[in-house]
């Protein structure tokens, strides 16, 4: 499968827009629970283009759904805070990090994909790129902030190959908006066991949550979905990569955090790993 220039940069925009959750809901939603706030991402992100569409799965279709919104975001946002909770934010992402790397051999398994060493080699070089990013050296490994946050990795690595295997012949639109609201109806009762009330929301809180919704959620992986569709899957999942280093960029141009030399080298190492995974795919 041969990348055209136009589908990688499209595809880039949403890990790059991804990159911007911690920075919004720290400056925006510092009065609203992380099991809130996973809950409240995904529900009206998925229900608004729902009553656009007014088309729902059938059949077997329903079971896929609720298996991929599980996978791509119920499963892989909850474990995702378990480990930021329990891990410095630097171990938690390149933890997360390895996903790429696990795609690989789920695609090989589930897909028939060949193997390639060059695939794994780039995606070994965006993880050390994201460790030099955001890894401190005295980091604190916490077991269940661990397993958490492989077990995240692995979810995303499997909603990631299922999408592409469980294809439906529906809009993007529509596609998405059934995954968002499956993920944000398992959510509901977990942000009702261990979230707070949700406060009244003020200009920034609607702001945060919107972003977080509309821009971070159902455009985005309207985006995602369609790279996951036309990329190859070791190439495409290689983009996360840009995720974490949107955030140190971030960081360093909003909130006046110091960017490091390992940091750039970072960022050489993701970019670098991005290039050589497209190099991959367009001569595979």
């Amino acid at each position: 499968m041969k990348t055209r220039t136009s589908d990688l940069v499209l595809t880039a925009i949403a890990p790059a827009i991804w990159g911007s959750t911690y920075i919004v809901t720290a400056e925006f939603l510092p009065n609203f629970s992380p099991p809130t706030v996973a809950m409240l991402r995904p529900l009206p992100a998925g229900l608004l283009p729902l009553l656009i569409v007014r088309q729902l799965p059938t059949g077997s279709r329903w079971l896929r759904i609720f298996i991929l919104g599980a996978l791509n975001f119920s499963i892989f946002w909850s474990m995702l805070f378990v480990s930021a909770y329990r891990l410095p934010g630097g171990v938690a992402a390149t933890l997360g990090a390895v996903q790429p790397l696990i795609v690989v051999f789920i695609a090989a398994a589930l897909l028939g994909s060949a193997i390639r060493l060059a695939s794994v080699l780039s995606a070994v070089m965006g993880l050390l790129g994201v460790a030099s990013l955001v890894l401190a050296p005295n980091a604190m490994l916490d077991p269940i902030g661990v397993a958490a946050g492989l077990a995240g990795a692995v979810s995303m690595a499997f909603g990631t190959v299922l999408t592409r295997k469980w294809q439906t012949p529906v809009s993007l639109l529509t596609f998405t908006a059934w995954q968002l609201t499956a993920a944000g109806i398992l959510l509901l009762p977990i942000a009702l066991l261990f979230g707070s009330a949700i406060p009244i929301p003020t200009a920034a809180n609607l702001f945060g949550l919107a972003w977080l919704g509309l821009i971070g959620a159902a455009l985005t992986y309207v985006v995602w979905f369609r790279g996951i569709s036309r990329i190859e899957l070791a190439a495409v999942s290689l983009l996360g990569f840009l995720s974490p280093a949107t955030a140190v960029l971030l960081g360093w141009l909003f909130l006046k955090q110091s960017l490091t030399p390992l940091q750039i080298v970072g960022v050489v190492l993701v970019i670098g790993s991005i290039w050589l995974g497209q190099r991959i795919d367009r001569v595979g």
